[in-house]
């Protein structure tokens, strides 16, 4: 099979650079274009000095649309707003559209879907293998775990992220509240501050910790009547995001037209 063409947006972020790094690596794949927001510092300067590497011979572009139609497949670690304007070209296109973009809102998750109609789409909280297995076992402990073990979600990361709780807290939330068979939205609990009165049962509880060059850790604390479970996940490298999203992106060839996570790409089904 030959090398599957792949752009990369946001390319002049930190999980753009990584990305595009992952890829020089891979035989596999190869970078087709790179793309970045207009008026970034990068726009027409080889990718070869964005990240550190010999030329690619590509320069940096703003021309989302061209990069599309000359590509297989696009790898996303923006902002929402241009993830769904990036959906939608992708539909367009009918190319894989692999999302690690975090903070959507429920509008901005219609908007992916209904473009999951005509593209394949890829989309997850975290890319990382490791997260995802975790992910899986939260689902099997808060399904074998009554009201009685009270369940807490604590997670870091760097000074300069913008969203909270991260995507990957929201993730594991969701898994638990899928073990549980409630609603996330109903029994999450995102701020705690004053006089709160005593925790309500069923209560599924976020922390949310910022500093430092943090790039993700995330507990899963199950506390019940005098013992305490904690599942945990710590990333140490950003590539362990970058080669997961390229994981997608080769499961995604071919596929057909749909809204998929990275536990169809692993294969996870319930612990």
């Amino acid at each position: 099979m030959t090398q599957m063409r792949l752009v990369v947006v946001g390319a002049g972020g930190r999980m753009g650079r990584a990305v595009i790094r992952a890829i020089a690596e891979a035989p596999d794949l190869v970078l087709s274009a790179a793309v970045d927001s207009p008026g970034s510092e990068w726009l027409g300067k080889d990718v070869g000095e964005l990240v550190g590497l010999p030329p690619f011979d590509i320069k940096v572009t703003d021309d989302a649309l061209a990069a599309f139609a000359a590509s297989e497949g696009v790898i996303d670690f923006t902002v929402p707003a241009a993830t769904v304007a990036h959906a939608a070209l992708a539909a367009q296109a009918r190319i894989v559209h692999v999302v690690g973009t975090t903070g959507c809102s429920p509008e901005d998750d219609e908007k992916i879907a209904a473009a999951a109609r005509h593209a394949a789409i890829v989309k997850s909280g975290n890319m990382s293998l490791g997260v995802n297995l975790l992910s899986a076992l939260v689902k099997r402990v808060a399904r074998t775990l009554d009201e009685g073990f009270d369940i807490e979600i604590v997670e870091m990361h760097h000074r300069a992220k913008i969203d909270a709780p991260s995507g990957t807290a929201l993730l594991l939330g969701q898994a638990a509240a899928e073990g549980r068979g409630v609603s996330l939205a109903e029994n999450g609990v995102f701020s705690r501050h004053g006089h709160t009165g005593a925790r309500r049962a069923g209560d599924i509880g976020f922390a949310t910790l910022r500093g430092g060059s943090v790039v993700g850790e995330h507990n899963v604390i199950f506390a019940g009547p005098h013992e305490r479970i904690e599942l945990a996940h710590k990333a140490e490298d950003r590539g362990i995001f970058a080669r997961g999203a390229l994981a997608a992106a080769r499961w995604g060839r071919g596929r057909k037209p749909g809204l998929y996570s990275m536990a169809d790409v692993l294969g996870l089904g319930d612990i």
